[in-house]
Parts: C-alpha cells; sequence; structure tokens
C-alpha cells in the first residue's frame, strides 16, 4: 500500500463489553477473583484505507457504523486490536463536544491547553488568540469558564482552535452539526484554504449535501467498509441501501 498523509492497514477494532458490572465498591469486593462475564464486540473488522497527503475525505454511515471509532484511531485515541494506522504529520482533532476542554477553565486558558496538548509553544498560541476569538465569535466570554458555555460555543472555539494551529491532518466528527448554517460555511471555507494549504482532512458526517464537497468518500456498515470512490456514487450507493432498508421495515410494519 502507498502510503500517504494517512494509511489504515488491515485495521480492525475490537471491545470487550463486561456485563452484570457491580454497581457497589462492596460488590466489586465481593467479586473478586470471579471470573469476569464479558462479551467482545468488533466495531471495525479489516479496514484498508489510504488517504493522501492534501486530500478532503468524508466517511459516511449509520450510526454505529464504526465512523467515529475509526477516526479515534487515526488520532491515536484508540489502538487497534489487530492491523495498523499511519499518520504522518502535526495532527488536530475536533472528535466530540467539548473534547480537550476542562470545564473549570476559561476558554483562553482552554486554548493555551489544549496548544500544549498538541505540542505547540505558549507564544505561538498567543499570536493566534485574535484569529481564534474572531472565528470562533464567543467575544467576551473567552474569559469565561467553559462549563457555562452552549454547546454551539464549544463547538465553534473548538473548530476555531482546531483549524489555528497549522495542522497537517485534520480530524472532524460530526460535531460541525451543531453549528448554525453561517457558522459551517465559516467552516468549510477555512477548511478549502487549510485544504488549498496541503492539509489533509476527514470528515465524518450524516450530511450527505456535504460529503459531496470531499474528493473521495467511504462508506461503513457495520464495521466494514463497502464502498470508496468519487462522492456522488458512494453518496448514492449509500442512500439507495437506506432507502431499501426503509422500504423493508415499512413492509414488516404494515
Amino acid at each position: 500500500m502507498t502510503i500517504g498523509a494517512i494509511s489504515v492497514d488491515a485495521v480492525s477494532k475490537r471491545f470487550r463489553l463486561e456485563r452484570n458490572r457491580p454497581s457497589s465498591l462492596k460488590e466489586a469486593i465481593l467479586r473478586m477473583g470471579r471470573t469476569r462475564d464479558t462479551d467482545e464486540f468488533w466495531v471495525l473488522q479489516d479496514i484498508n484505507l489510504d488517504i493522501g497527503a492534501g486530500s478532503f475525505f468524508g466517511l459516511i454511515g449509520h450510526n454505529g457504523s464504526g465512523k467515529s471509532t475509526l477516526l479515534r484511531l487515526m488520532a491515536g485515541i484508540h489502538r487497534p486490536t489487530l492491523g495498523s494506522v499511519e499518520a504522518t504529520g502535526r495532527l488536530s482533532a475536533l472528535l466530540e463536544l467539548g473534547t480537550g476542554f476542562h470545564p473549570d477553565l476559561t476558554g483562553r486558558e482552554n486554548v493555551y491547553l489544549n496548544g500544549a496538548m498538541l505540542g505547540i509553544a505558549r507564544r505561538q498560541m498567543t499570536a493566534s488568540m485574535n484569529d481564534i476569538i474572531e472565528f470562533s465569535g464567543i467575544g467576551d466570554f473567552v474569559d469565561e469558564p467553559v462549563k457555562i458555555y452552549s454547546s454551539g460555543m464549544y463547538v465553534r472555539l473548538g473548530f476555531a482552535v482546531a483549524v489555528n494551529v497549522e495542522p497537517d491532518i485534520l480530524l472532524i466528527d460530526e460535531v460541525m452539526a451543531v453549528g448554525d448554517e453561517e457558522f459551517q460555511r465559516r467552516c468549510l471555507k477555512h477548511m478549502d484554504m487549510l485544504r488549498d494549504n496541503g492539509t489533509t482532512i476527514v470528515l465524518v458526517s450524516h450530511n450527505t449535501d456535504l460529503m459531496t464537497e470531499c474528493h473521495q468518500v467511504g462508506w461503513l456498515d457495520h464495521g466494514r467498509l463497502l464502498k470508496v470512490g468519487a462522492p456522488d456514487d458512494v453518496v448514492s450507493a449509500y442512500l439507495a441501501n437506506v432507502d431499501a432498508t426503509d422500504n423493508t421495515l415499512n413492509t414488516r410494519n404494515i
């Protein structure tokens, strides 16, 4: 496989789910030494994917198809059970609401915290601070604890930080859906600029219109990568599957 910005090679991911977990410390102590009752669940199975540098790649699929798990593997948050994931360059990610934010710190303090987590010097974050505040549109709230922020303010600040740290790779989960239409347009415009500058972008979304903006789209279904290719082709196949599933369910309910 040719290694681009992100290479996913024969990746499978398994989670172990413990059944009848103890509901108290006493119960946990009494169960010590006993064999745990667990179920194994394969979230992803045999995923092969090569995302070239500077491309805009979309991931689509139903809830629970494994999209967010794959993104977390790319980000290095999870490790694959089988296979390997390689990502080349500085990686920035906006994976879920409030990721990387400490609720008791102000927005400004969280900007510096996120920068430190990415290995970026404080002076560099200070130089980017005005751009981050302006893009997020949160104004004076930047000096208030983020625990009082609305979901939209969380996303706007998180996105503003993610795109202003000069990432080589930007991973974005469904959180963009929380913002209003005007903010989403600004996000897309900024992502276009990043892409023109060589940033690789991977976007998870249920928004099929948004998927058509990508260079390529991958369709995940029950942990398997069913199709990768031109956005129109993949989105059409995905929607046809959704329609067929809906028709089957409606027929059963008659």
